[in-house]
């Protein structure tokens, strides 16, 4: 996992599946990222090894927090499988999961609302 901060938006990249004993650890370490670095918005990105059940149920975790704290959260996938797993389970009663096919759409879209607001 990596990540970065500019203009307020932090853009996690989980580059690998954390298989099903490090789901927890990995909603975790995004948790702490968002709580350190406290940004207007988080998008995070899956990259094509990541696109498992384990890594989407951290993101679903993750977007739970975002909606306690009022963020705009984003995620990009490149499976579509993967968006509409995302869409279908994500936290109807919170603030609306973005889902993008491609990370650049997704962080210029975050940065854009950031501006915005």
């Amino acid at each position: 996992m990596s990540h970065s901060l500019d203009r307020g938006v932090l853009v996690v990249t989980v580059h690998d599946d954390p298989g099903t004993g490090g789901r927890t650890a990995l909603h975790e370490r995004i948790g702490a990222l968002v709580e350190g670095h406290r940004p207007v918005s988080l998008v995070v990105v899956l990259g094509d090894d990541a696109e498992a059940d384990a890594a989407v149920g951290a993101v679903l975790r993750s977007h739970r927090l975002c909606s306690r704290l009022g963020l705009v959260m984003s995620v990009a996938a490149h499976s579509a499988p993967v968006r509409r797993l995302l869409e279908a389970n994500a936290d109807p009663d919170g603030t609306r999961l973005v889902i993008h096919a491609r990370a650049d759409t997704a962080i210029a879209t975050a940065t854009a609302l950031t501006a915005a607001a």
